[in-house]
């Protein structure tokens, strides 16, 4: 969900035209895709030699703060929501637009977690059997989902900070806790995730676009659509710098060390990222990533955790959670009047 739907309202149709036209792509592909709703829809559809399709909501707004929405989302078949995208919402915090000339955190902790409501979201979305996504997120609002959460969580594309410190990758600590619950991290391969030199680079960039970006952020300030596609044009003319596809394999490597084969998977982000790896570029080369552990001395079992086993264990545990939850009625809660996200 592009952040601007969380001003101008809107989220909510553009999902449900986004799941049409997921739904329309499976029903036109019948013999190659199978819709999947569940672990073992996933593993039949791998047994049947179809691709299993999944639906997964990245931005809690798109909800728009009602616990109803989200229920009639996973009816619809959606299974997985990220909490916020990069922007904070009326009921949690992202860690923010941390690409941009001039970013201030402080700007996006607008509850410094979750809010009553956002916990509600949470035990909600623990209920019906909904993964709980951590990326994006700020590190208080971590916190708070670790505390407030009864299923394990993921993070479904995040890297590691302790590799290359930005907001958007989890700390060593994050990494134990979220393994800890059961919970499992999704390795993302932009460039900008992976190698402290390719961000270093980056930001050494933003003092010259920083005049061109204020001037859009002051100009467009009551169009939000053309202010963000104004702001990703100028991103835009910045140099894409990219670093080699083994630094995929260190961030593996370091969930590994840390919190154990059990607790990393593939998160790559090829459909939101413009800087992938040299010799990752697209899901063709991802047998590389395997083959790589593999020579680094890690057991096929492992490799399989790593390429899918890990995940679908974690789905299996949070539908195990669903199901301890089933005498509870649905959630009532409404939110705390909005302030601005």
């Amino acid at each position: 969900m592009p952040a601007f739907y969380a001003e101008t309202g809107g989220a909510a149709r553009e999902a449900l035209d986004l799941i049409d036209l997921v739904a329309r792509a499976i029903d036109g592909n019948p013999k190659e895709l199978r819709r999947a709703a569940s672990a073992a829809d996933i593993r039949q559809a791998k047994r049947d030699g179809k691709i299993a399709v999944l639906m997964g909501i990245e931005g809690g707004h798109a909800i728009e703060d009602s616990l109803g929405a989200l229920r009639q989302f996973y009816r619809l078949g959606v299974r997985y929501m990220t909490l916020t995208h990069v922007n904070s919402n009326h009921w949690a915090d992202s860690s923010g637009k941390f690409y941009v000339p001039g970013f201030d955190p402080a700007a996006f902790q607008l509850h410094h977690g979750l809010t009553d409501f956002g916990k509600a979201v949470v035990r909600e979305m623990n209920r019906i059997g909904m993964m709980v996504d951590v990326s994006h997120v700020s590190d208080e609002t971590i916190d708070a989902i670790l505390s407030t959460s009864r299923a394990p969580v993921f993070a479904s594309h995040s890297s590691c900070r302790a590799l290359c410190a930005i907001p958007r990758n989890l700390t060593d600590d994050q990494i134990r806790r979220i393994a800890a619950k059961g919970g499992v991290v999704m390795i993302n391969v932009s460039s900008y995730f992976l190698d402290q030199a390719v961000v270093d680079a980056a930001r050494a960039d933003l003092p010259s676009i920083k005049d061109r970006y204020e001037a859009i952020v002051r100009d467009l300030a009551s169009d939000p659509k053309k202010r963000d596609e104004a702001i990703g044009a100028l991103l835009d003319t910045l140099p894409k710098r990219t670093t080699s596809w083994t630094r995929a394999v260190d961030h593996i490597e370091h969930v590994i060390k840390i919190a154990g084969p059990d607790a990393v998977g593939l998160g790559t982000d090829f459909d939101g990222i413009t800087d992938p790896p040299e010799g990752l570029e697209d899901v063709s080369k991802l047998p590389r990533l395997g083959a790589e552990l593999l020579r680094r001395g890690y057991t096929s079992i492992i490799v399989r955790k790593v390429l899918g086993e890990n995940f679908l264990r974690f789905f299996e545990r949070v539908e195990a959670a669903s199901r301890s939850l089933a005498s509870e009625p649905p959630g009532t809660a409404r939110p705390e009047a909005p302030g601005t996200p």
